[in-house]
């Protein structure tokens, strides 16, 4: 029997299920500008990487003259990995060696890294037509019972107990054998 932060008595000695940390989805991210080359190519790397899922183009939303950008213009493209994403996370870490830095974590307890070169990803080949180029990782993490957040009736806010914290972002990424400096 354990006592918890409460004062009351946990009669079972278990952790909480609602309190355990889950991976949402694991979001890639190849930015191109107006480049319709680095375009097509990073679609094709998304393709490669994502596990049957398929890239998407993003687009402008506002003018910038400045930049020469439209509305409507692609200047990138992503792809959001929901089903395997332990598995593709854990290739991604490899990549950077099992090492992120605490710069990579946001103060909701999601994380984002970059990868420079694809060739360091494991079980990516090098292919001539993709030359060398490199991509944004963003892991979201959540907890059971965010749905309340996100569904369309009766949507309401998480309590504070239920958020997750940078540190315990760390600590979970920890459990996957990553060493964060």
């Amino acid at each position: 029997m354990t006592i918890l932060k409460s004062g009351k008595e946990n009669v079972s000695g278990k952790e909480n299920p609602m309190r355990e940390i889950k991976i949402a989805k694991v979001t890639l991210n190849v930015g191109a500008g107006k480049s319709e080359d680095l375009m097509k190519r990073g679609l094709k790397l998304l393709g490669i990487l994502a596990l049957g899922c398929t890239p998407v183009k993003t687009t402008t939303k506002r003018r910038i003259p400045g930049w020469g950008l439209r509305p409507g213009l692609a200047i990138g493209c992503k792809v959001t990995v929901r089903k395997d994403a332990e598995k593709l996370l854990k290739r991604l870490l490899a990549a950077k060696e099992n090492k992120l830095k605490v710069s990579n974590f946001d103060n909701s307890g999601n994380l984002s890294f970059g990868i420079p070169e694809y060739i360091d990803i494991e079980g990516v080949k090098y292919d001539p037509e993709l030359k060398i180029m490199g991509l944004e990782v963003a892991v979201t993490l959540e907890r059971f019972g965010y749905r309340v957040k996100k569904r369309r009736i009766k949507q309401t806010s998480i309590g504070k107990k239920q958020q997750i914290t940078k540190q315990e972002a760390m600590a979970f990424i920890k459990k996957l054998g990553v060493e964060v400096q």
